[in-house]
């Protein structure tokens, strides 16, 4: 797997090739579309909201994928391509 950033809006994305692919964190996504100072917490929430309100598990679109975080290790951490939001 491939490490890289992107720059979007003049913020950090922590993104991987996973199967040929970019897969970007959503978390950073997170923070840079909503500006929040708690991303995680803003996406733990929105799993749980979009759970109760559609019965759409957020997660199952996403991939735990390990990238590197400001400690200098890598974690799992959820990753989605621009592929992978279907609609029913």
């Amino acid at each position: 797997m491939d490490n890289k950033i992107a720059i979007f809006k003049g913020k950090k994305i922590r993104r991987v090739i996973y199967q040929n692919e970019w897969w970007f964190s959503v978390v950073d996504v997170v923070e840079v579309l909503t500006d929040s100072s708690k991303p995680r917490d803003y996406w733990y929430a929105m799993k749980i909201r979009v759970k109760s309100e559609d019965g759409v598990e957020l997660s199952t679109i996403c991939r735990q994928l390990k990238l590197e975080s400001s400690d200098g290790k890598k974690y799992e951490t959820d990753c989605a391509n621009t592929g992978r939001i279907r609609k029913k």
